[in-house]
């Protein structure tokens, strides 16, 4: 059987280094290039993150554009897709492990005061804190997806009140109360002192998070941002955390990454920061994906997890 050659297209990750392991073990179906690629006409699927903007009018073969990770607003984005060219995003469920510990970590933290113990013990200070139990600190996810199920069956798990939000209507699990559209979000939101953003990015939530959203939240709450850094109006968590209306938020993703050393958020003592790394996507699931994508479209068919780019997931 012929290999289907397919190009690494990536302007700020070395695709190849990243994955050149696992994308070896399907060596036997996929011809890996590198950009440019000869033969440019051959290609029929691209591997990308954050691809030059005229690279793919080099390929004019190619069938599918696969991500490497859950996300796919950047190639959505990418001024040269063709609007009809299918993009693939990664389904892991080991990503969607990951990022539940991630988020259970900082749950827990609030719950428990940790960040205050911090502060004890650099004062060098015993003093106990004692607690609210997991049942008093309701926590309000926005996002129902495979990751987002993950993150509320855990934490209904562990005792706490999970309320889930998403577009529109779904199945929820047991422990878990599932509400949907306008009116849905901000009752979710009302009943909510921690905030879970696990939502894809859209037209429609670029800046979600802005101050009439943490206005509706319980006072002293905690924003788990593992979404998208374009979610997030910054100034107005600054303001929220000035006012009170927040006690702290952890960010994992920024508008502009690096984050600047010059940011406020930095030196914020409220604000815990992690490089966008609360979940990765492992190589063999990245693997997987294009193996999948390459076999689709060998047949003709659609590659398994294709987003619908009127919803951007």
């Amino acid at each position: 059987m012929d290999r289907l050659p397919c190009v690494l297209l990536s302007t700020t990750t070395d695709l190849r280094g990243l994955f050149g392991t696992a994308l070896a073990e399907i060596a036997d179906h996929v011809e890996i290039l590198d950009d440019p690629a000869p033969n440019p006409e051959r290609v029929r699927l691209a591997l990308a993150w954050r691809p030059p903007a005229d690279a793919m009018a080099r390929y004019p073969n190619l069938a599918a554009l696969c991500s490497i990770a859950a996300g796919v607003d950047n190639l959505l984005a990418c001024p040269g897709r063709p609007p009809d060219l299918p993009v693939v995003r990664v389904v892991d469920p080991d990503q969607a492990r990951a990022m539940s510990g991630f988020v259970l970590w900082h749950v827990i933290g609030h719950q428990r005061r940790f960040s205050t113990y911090a502060e004890n013990q650099r004062d060098r200070l015993w003093r106990r804190l004692y607690p609210r139990d997991a049942s008093a600190v309701p926590v309000g996810i926005l996002g129902y997806g495979k990751i987002g199920r993950r993150v509320a069956s855990d934490l209904a798990a562990l005792g706490f009140p999970v309320r889930a939000w998403s577009r529109g209507p779904q199945d929820s699990e047991p422990g878990i109360t599932h509400h949907h559209g306008p009116d849905g979000l901000a009752a979710m939101l009302r009943q909510s002192e921690v905030l879970v953003n696990l939502l894809p990015l859209t037209p429609e939530t670029r800046f979600l998070l802005d101050a009439a959203l943490f206005s509706s939240l319980r006072p002293g709450g905690l924003l788990v941002q593992v979404g998208r850094g374009e979610h997030l109006v910054e100034a107005d968590l600054l303001a929220a955390l000035e006012s009170g209306r927040l006690a702290g938020a952890a960010l994992d993703v920024f508008a502009t990454e690096p984050l600047p050393a010059a940011h406020p958020f930095w030196d914020h003592p409220a604000i815990r920061i992690t490089p966008h790394e609360a979940c990765e996507a492992s190589p063999q699931a990245v693997a997987r994906t294009l193996l999948a994508a390459a076999q689709a479209v060998r047949e003709g068919r659609v590659p398994p997890d294709t987003v619908d780019p009127a919803r951007g997931y």
